[in-house]
């Protein structure tokens, strides 16, 4: 009984580890528009609306040098660099005051032309995205 029970544990432990997306800088790497925007923490939790979307076009983009760009209504949001740590992306944003951020964005799913990320804490947001093109 305690084998099947081991045996058992171990076949989860493998499934569980293998549903967690392979992040890489090859992968990431390439320009993502956002096609889903929620704020599952706030209260209510809500999520941009559709129109918002379509009007500011915005998007993550991700280089060969590790380094980040979010553009929203054709103006930059945010850029700095990052790092990856299994399915993380620990992330250091450059302030317009010359001090950094540093904040984690979890991948929970990505794919060749698909990426979900979340940030946590009560501002935290979830972000669909879908690859607008490659370097």
């Amino acid at each position: 009984m305690i084998k099947q029970g081991f045996l058992l544990l171990a076949v989860v432990a493998l499934f569980i580890t293998s549903c967690k997306p392979t992040v890489s800088v090859t992968t990431l790497t390439g320009k993502w528009k956002y096609v889903k925007i929620e704020h599952p923490n706030a209260s209510p939790p809500d999520t941009v609306k559709q129109a918002e979307l379509d009007a500011n076009v915005p998007y993550i983009q991700f280089t060969p040098e590790m380094k980040f760009l979010i553009v929203w209504g054709g103006k930059f949001l945010s850029h700095g660099s990052f790092t990856l740590n299994g399915s993380n992306m620990n992330i250091t944003e450059k302030l317009p005051d010359g001090k950094t951020r540093d904040f984690v964005f979890y991948v929970s799913e990505l794919t060749e032309n698909k990426i979900v990320f979340e940030s946590t804490g009560p501002d935290g947001s979830k972000v669909t995205a879908l690859r607008a093109s490659k370097f």
